[in-house]
């Protein structure tokens, strides 16, 4: 399986592929790459409804152009702790990232919920994330704004007074719960709609399955995240 960066004649066949309605696997077949290099690189230039070869080649040349005027700044600034490969970690976040924005999330708010997965300190301020993502702070501003918005990040004050973005345990608890409680929602509109339209009436009958599904679903979910937040939680082991 080859490797390397994507060529221009690759990218042309990704859009080809993405036009002609092909799944990523297909396509990673059709070119011999992983099939995680194809996802990677549609969702980080638009995803499979914008991608763009010709566009897609000149933001990597940029983004390459880039690196390297920044590489050895923040190699010196910023050397990897635990002995672990630099190289190997930029490309994990990148993966994870792409997961991340294939769930639904913008770019910058994966980029920057990933940084705190992959943080020891399992938080970081926004002017780290500023100097590690090498973005604007209003970009990261925006960024978690929406995470908290959706409860994929909690706020805290450090000693110095200040404010660290923090995505641990309970932080994923309490979106569970946000989830579920808009699950209970759904269903109670819809079975709003099951008087409004007729009980006996199809639309009604549909509506009240939804009702059903969702608050299966929801309390499920609910009880499993309750259980969950007792014993699955790993701790960090404590070396003497």
């Amino acid at each position: 399986m080859p490797g390397g960066r994507l060529t221009q004649q690759e990218r042309q066949q990704i859009a080809l592929g993405l036009a002609d309605g092909l799944a990523y696997a297909e396509i990673a077949r059709r070119l011999d790459r992983p099939t995680s290099t194809i996802t990677r690189e549609v969702m980080r230039n638009g995803g499979p409804t914008s991608y763009r070869a010709d566009l897609a080649h000149h933001a990597t040349e940029h983004r390459t152009r880039r690196r390297k005027k920044t590489a050895a700044p923040l190699s010196q600034e910023a050397p990897q702790p635990h002995g672990r490969d630099a190289e190997a970690v930029r490309e994990y976040e990148e993966t994870f990232t792409v997961l991340l924005m294939q769930s639904g999330l913008p770019r910058m708010a994966a980029r920057v919920l990933t940084c705190l997965y992959i943080s020891d300190e399992g938080s970081v301020t926004a002017a780290e994330l500023v100097r590690h993502l090498q973005v604007s702070p209003a970009s990261v501003s925006k960024a978690v704004s929406l995470l908290d918005g959706l409860g994929l990040l909690s706020r805290e004050r450090d000693e110095r007074r200040r404010e660290r973005y923090v995505a641990d345990n309970d932080v994923w608890y309490q979106s569970v719960l946000a989830s579920a409680r808009a699950n209970a929602q759904l269903a109670e509109t819809a079975r709003q709609g099951v008087a409004i339209l007729g009980r006996d009436t199809p639309a009604a009958a549909r509506l009240e399955n939804i009702a059903r599904f969702v608050d299966f679903v929801g309390e499920s979910i609910a009880r499993a995240a309750e259980q969950a937040r007792e014993i699955l939680y790993a701790k960090p082991e404590v070396r003497d």
